[in-house]
């Protein structure tokens, strides 16, 4: 008997989506944009000098490397900072409210590259005072720069993701969390399986932008002398004597990190079921 392959259909739905993806992708605006594109980056090629690029590109690795290392550590640990930073906000007693809530408006209301200044320059120059601390494990770490450019991008994180995850779980209907509990929901059941999801759901959209908003602050981590991709290209920059060129290749790495971070976060916001 032969085989037969089975073809699953797809669903309308599925096909209608896939239409309006298509539509909306070549709509003429668009079209005109990446020939654009297209053509500017083909004219950079061709009359731009690019000849030092091959001998810096393992520096220019290295650095790719630590930025996003700054920026995937800074994301997480941020992240899980700014939910108790939330929560206190919301059912908190008073005091850690207050607290919570004056850290989050301290960290918002300052820059960040103060902050680093301050952390780096300030906390870091007191620390290497005390020799009971310059003879511990911890000093080979403490005095470098990257932990006080790491701590400075959580802490900013965590302060900007408080305030939104504030605003997200404030936003759950209060009618969920009765409903739970009439279910003889715990507490705790009632926040892992409602409250969280919910809260996270809702704030999915605006934590991508965050995400973002953070990629394009790591090359602030420069000042204070740790050699991110920034820190390459500056140094590219000081040794060829070049403006552009290290700039634009610059300009296109960060281009290309913000389109698939953007693809990755739409992408896991569309697995992320909406508990209702």
């Amino acid at each position: 008997m032969p085989d037969i392959d089975i073809v699953t259909p797809l669903r309308p739905a599925s096909l209608s989506r896939m239409g309006r993806s298509l539509t909306a992708f070549f709509l003429p605006h668009r079209i005109i944009m990446v020939l654009v594109a297209l053509f500017a980056l083909a004219m950079m090629i061709r009359t731009m000098d690019w000849s030092w690029l091959p001998a810096y590109m393992p520096r220019l690795w290295e650095g790719l490397g630590i930025t996003m290392l700054m920026l995937v550590v800074s994301v997480v640990l941020g992240f899980i900072l700014a939910l108790p930073l939330a929560i206190a906000q919301v059912v908190g007693p008073l005091p850690l409210r207050w607290l919570a809530l004056s850290f989050c408006t301290v960290i918002r209301g300052t820059p960040l590259l103060l902050q680093m200044w301050l952390f780096y320059f300030g906390l870091g120059s007191l620390l290497g005072q005390f020799p009971e601390i310059r003879e511990t494990w911890a000093w080979p770490y403490l005095r470098q720069a990257w932990p006080y450019g790491l701590f400075s991008l959580t802490i900013s994180f965590a302060a900007y993701q408080g305030e939104i995850m504030r605003g997200a779980f404030t936003g759950v209907p209060k009618g969920e969390l009765e409903a739970a509990r009439a279910f003889g929901m715990s507490r705790a059941k009632t926040f892992r399986r409602v409250w969280f999801p919910r809260a996270v759901h809702r704030a999915l959209p605006t934590l991508g932008g965050e995400i973002i908003l953070q990629l394009k602050a790591t090359p602030l981590v420069a000042t204070i002398t740790v050699t991110d991709l920034y820190a390459v290209i500056t140094k590219v920059r000081q040794d060829t004597f070049l403006t552009y060129e290290p700039l634009l290749f610059l300009v296109a790495v960060y281009l290309c990190l913000s389109g698939v971070l953007t693809v990755l976060l739409r992408w896991m916001e569309s697995r992320v079921p909406d508990a209702r």
